[in-house]
């Protein structure tokens, strides 16, 4: 079961009123892979009764209906809708207890990931996407703030690496196939001393 918070359901009635819209409902739904908690791309959308589809997952958010599709519905349960506003971020955001990935190594690399990396590298507006593992490889993608960084190097090697292989073990190698020279910063070289790493 998919639940919501109070502060989410209050920006939603809010975003309903202010459009002066009836009948409607908040559809959640998986996108595919991304950055979201559990490594979900995520979407949310408001829909009218009509775009329901028949086996959709419909609870009753108090005001409105919060609807599921049942392809996503399986890898939301548990979740919680919530709605951040602070100095720093704000938006929905969905914590999820499920994982994108099956396998035991990938599920507690991407573990890491929600827990420990993308919430140290979130501050300088970066993330850290898991796109796979392979034997004793982790493939990772840095992104936002991480992409283009200079010092994402240092990033990769002292801190995203050394907290992977210290919680799975298994984990030998921790590739990073980022395209860093299309990044926020275009002149992207690797660091030579100086700066700082949230990670490091």
């Amino acid at each position: 079961m998919v639940t919501i918070t109070e502060a989410a359901r209050d920006k939603v009635l809010e975003i309903l009123k202010d459009g002066d819209r009836k009948g409607v409902g908040l559809r959640v739904a998986i996108t595919g892979r991304g950055r979201g908690p559990g490594g979900f791309g995520y979407e949310l959308e408001l829909i009218e009764e009509a775009e329901r589809a028949p086996d959709d997952l419909v609870v009753d958010a108090g005001g409105f209906k919060l609807i599921v599709d049942a392809v996503s519905a399986p890898k939301l349960e548990g979740a919680v809708v919530d709605y951040v506003e602070d100095s720093t971020d704000s938006g929905f955001k969905i914590e999820n207890p499920n994982s994108f990935f099956e396998e035991p190594a990938a599920a507690a690399v991407q573990k890491v990931l929600d827990e420990q990396i993308n919430p140290a590298v979130a501050d300088h507006g970066g993330f850290v996407v898991l796109l796979d593992v392979k034997d004793d490889t982790a493939y990772i993608q840095l992104g936002g703030g991480c992409q283009g960084c200079g010092m994402a190097n240092v990033t990769l090697k002292q801190g995203v690496e050394v907290m992977i292989q210290r919680a799975v073990p298994e984990i030998k190698h921790v590739i990073d196939s980022t395209d860093h020279a299309s990044g926020t910063n275009p002149f992207y070289q690797p660091a030579k001393g100086g700066g700082a790493s949230p990670l490091a």
